[in-house]
């Protein structure tokens, strides 16, 4: 294997790297200013949610509720939300209080879907104080497959009501062989005070 060299060029002089590809691409951003929910459909507002990249990426960056106590979710369509698409996830997480006097690290059954329709939580309780938020990525893999089932993971890190540190896992499938072309995000009986979701799109290899 050969050694390339950049003629003793310090690195803060380097524009580029000869066949290095840019693998993470920008999408689309949406920010909430107390919105119902956040949606991205693809062909809308050069939404894109088809075959041009084989993984997509939802990072969700200081997700605040207007109102305190209230459950991150997303759910998923096939036809921009004419209806929901049929879901089975798992979820589970890890806290520790502010005080240092509780932990634990458990299977969540209320949060969990199988075979439902219904909004999967991202992450539950979430605090309304003005310091209180949560953030954290959704991957959702080959949506635009019309042959297997939509898998997504998500891991979320959120401030709970109670002055908690959580940290929210999850994942499971679309179980639909049709595309999925619309993504939205939401709060439980609540608006989303503010927020920002990046979209991004990751090349193949």
């Amino acid at each position: 294997m050969s050694i390339v060299t950049y003629n003793n060029r310090s690195i803060t002089n380097i524009s580029a790297i000869p066949g290095a590809t840019k693998s993470l691409t920008h999408i689309k951003t949406l920010t909430a200013s107390d919105d119902a929910n956040l949606t991205f459909t693809h062909g809308s507002s050069d939404v894109v949610l088809d075959s041009t990249y084989p993984i997509y990426v939802f990072k969700y960056i200081n997700m605040h509720p207007a109102a305190d106590s209230k459950t991150l979710k997303f759910n998923l369509s096939t036809d921009s939300f004419s209806s929901e698409a049929t879901k089975t996830t798992t979820f589970f997480r890890a806290y520790h209080d502010e005080a240092g006097s509780a932990t634990t690290l458990s299977y969540d059954t209320g949060e969990d879907l199988g075979q439902s329709t219904g909004d999967q939580t991202l992450g539950e309780l979430i605090g309304g104080d003005n310091d209180q938020s949560a953030s954290g990525e959704l991957k959702l893999f080959n949506p635009s497959s019309t042959t297997f089932v939509k898998h997504f993971i998500a891991e979320t890190s959120y401030a709970q009501q109670a002055d908690y540190a959580f940290r929210g896992m999850m994942a499971g499938y679309a179980n639909t062989t049709s595309a999925i072309n619309s993504v939205r995000f939401k709060f439980s009986s609540a608006n989303i005070g503010s927020g920002t979701i990046k979209l991004y799109g990751i090349k193949d290899s």
